[in-house]
């Protein structure tokens, strides 16, 4: 029970200081005369993954290097599969052409990166250093962009409504502080935790890491994604989910490889199950995202329940249950096929309907 309490008691404290930090230092950057828009592309684009990177830092540090993985890898999967998913039930999303035709294939290409890294199971320094390289120019690239786009569409909404109530700087700075420290006391106690359950459970660090903390971390994400559907903001909910996943990858996996005294691990089951998966839910975007560009409410519930088998078939490995075998092949030649189906269906008509467009 304590145990329990303790988890979350670190995910309450993750999310209470991902986003104190987030708003100290968007207040902080903006008293020195940082543009909004940059405030937007770094500060508040990056906030929502704070919990991801300090628990995968504080774990590569304190030498569970295989959870530092596993926490990125299981977020990847669970911000599509559960967070998209809930969100498009309930209301189909809107996908905007910059995310189809610029941010989906980065997620899919630094995923594929990452797959190829892990290859040889473990992510080493030099690996991870590319990895945080690839962020630098990224983010770059976005500021780039923001700055050749119209003043019109380069006003951020999110940061205006955080920016309305002035606040001295030092002020913003003790938020900057607090958030800091909640997030790296939230972070130690929800690794202590997760070693705890794994050895209480029978099972290793990378099955706590890529179902309860992966899960946990991805609070701010579900929340953001949620409320940002129930407002109506629909492309707001897709975009916070393609950002996090490019910033899981080439942040979180980047830092954490740079202060781990040890090469990240990646197991076997890591690199022959759970990244490939990884890489085949972000594939799975492309398609979907492509056909009429809106993920409605049909591709929403594929997607949870794609998310159900792969935890179930996650849980069932780890503790070697009998029905295993048959929960394989159900997955292998029960969903898989439905889902590829849907696909062929889904672009066959869309197609259709743009032949259509042209002729009329």
């Amino acid at each position: 029970m304590l145990t329990w309490l303790m988890l979350a008691a670190g995910l309450i404290l993750l999310v209470i200081g991902a986003d104190t930090l987030v708003k100290g230092a968007a207040r902080l950057a903006a008293s020195f005369g940082v543009p909004t828009l940059v405030i937007g592309l770094t500060v508040v684009a990056f906030g929502t993954s704070a919990p991801e990177l300090a628990v995968s830092v504080k774990a590569a540090y304190s030498g569970q290097a295989e959870l530092a993985i596993a926490n990125v890898v299981g977020s990847n999967i669970f911000n599509v599969l559960f967070i998209l998913g809930v969100s498009a039930l309930i209301m189909p999303l809107i996908i905007s052409k910059q995310l189809i035709r610029q941010d989906v294939p980065i997620m899919v290409l630094v995923s594929v990166v990452a797959m190829c890294m892990a290859l040889n199971g473990q992510i080493s320094r030099f690996e991870a250093a590319i990895l945080f390289a690839g962020l630098l120019a990224y983010t770059a690239f976005l500021f780039y962009q923001g700055k050749s786009q119209p003043a019109a569409e380069m006003e951020d909404d999110e940061v205006g409504e955080m920016l309305k109530e002035k606040k001295p700087a030092w002020h913003s700075a003790m938020l900057v502080v607090g958030g800091l420290v909640l997030l790296v006391l939230g972070a130690r106690w929800l690794v202590q935790s997760a070693i705890e359950l794994a050895t209480a459970w029978g099972v290793n660090e990378a099955v706590i890491g890529l179902t309860i903390v992966a899960a946990g971390t991805s609070l701010p994400e579900v929340v953001t994604s949620i409320i940002a559907t129930i407002r109506g903001e629909r492309d707001i909910a897709v975009g916070n989910v393609v950002g996090s996943n490019i910033f899981n990858i080439l942040c979180v996996l980047g830092l954490s490889g740079l202060v781990s005294p040890t090469p990240l691990l990646a197991g076997a089951q890591m690199s022959a199950i759970d990244i490939p998966v990884m890489v085949a839910v972000a594939v799975l975007c492309v398609p979907f995202f492509f056909a009429g560009a809106i993920l409605n409410r049909i591709e929403g519930t594929l997607f949870l329940l794609c998310y159900v088998a792969y935890t179930w078939f996650l849980i069932a490995l780890s503790l070697k249950l009998d029905y295993l075998p048959s929960l394989q092949q159900g997955i292998l030649f029960g969903l898989v096929p439905v889902v590829a189906l849907y696909v062929v269906y889904s672009l066959t008509m869309d197609l259709r309907q743009r032949m259509k467009h042209r002729t009329n």
